[in-house]
């Protein structure tokens, strides 16, 4: 069991991180802004924090700075935000975060970075790390160029080339157009069956309408971005279903 403290202004996504890592039996302090989270990290040793980016008084990456600085920063940090651009994420990780999840956060990318944040020795470098070309950050999967090596941890795969977080191959997404019928495993929970059903659904649009993410966003009614993320989020592979299109 390990002590954490999760620091959102979301109260539902604070509430929701709680729920999970109670469940696994660790123990969580909540607090919805910088200033709660500097009072419990003076009050508590904390195995673990889970550290908003984006909140109204300081954002994650000023108060990460401020912990570093003191001395403070003594136990792994995970960073979340939904928005964070890749030179974010690069400062965050130059301060001493560990890594990265990308919102919506699913209960299984938490409990894995969790698992992961815990096993790992928290980062002691305030100072700058060296930009390497050669070692590309990747975000929901796709390489950026010219950046610094980063711990970010998506759905399917890591956001670092790390041998702590060696990369998962992304799931192939069962096609219903290839199989003729899809059937789903209803003893599983509800998440993994969600997960499930949605990969076939995306799969079955993405082969009907050659891959053009124009069309199946229009089909499904979601905008590009939040198609392509979701997309990442449930390892469909793009790349794959278009090819698949083409040779039907």
């Amino acid at each position: 069991m390990a002590n954490i403290l999760v620091v959102d202004d979301e109260h539902g996504i604070r509430e929701l991180l709680s729920e999970i890592l109670n469940d696994e039996g660790h123990s969580v302090d909540l607090a919805e802004n910088a200033a709660e989270a500097r009072k419990a990290r003076a009050e508590n040793s904390y195995d673990l924090v889970l550290l908003d980016i984006w909140m109204p008084d300081t954002d994650g990456v000023t108060l990460l700075k401020e912990w570093a600085g003191q001395g403070l920063l003594t136990m792994p940090v995970i960073m979340m935000s939904g928005h964070a651009t890749i030179d974010t994420a690069v400062e965050a990780t130059r301060i001493g975060a560990q890594s990265f999840l990308e919102k919506p956060i699913t209960m299984q990318k938490l409990l894995k970075a969790v698992q992961q944040g815990l096993v790992r020795e928290p980062a002691r470098r305030p100072a700058a790390a060296p930009v390497s070309a050669a070692s590309p950050v990747l975000v929901g999967g796709a390489a950026a160029p010219n950046a610094a090596p980063m711990h970010m941890q998506t759905e399917s795969q890591p956001m670092a080339v790390s041998p702590a977080y060696a990369p998962v191959a992304p799931v192939a997404a069962p096609s219903p157009l290839a199989t003729g019928s899809q059937s789903f495993d209803l003893d599983k929970p509800l998440r993994e069956a969600r997960d499930e059903f949605e990969r076939a659904y995306f799969a079955f649009h993405l082969q009907r309408e050659n891959g053009s993410m124009t069309r199946v966003a229009e089909k499904t009614g979601l905008e590009r971005t939040h198609l392509y993320r979701k997309l990442k989020q449930l390892g469909v592979d793009i790349g794959r279903e278009k090819k698949s299109a083409a040779a039907s």
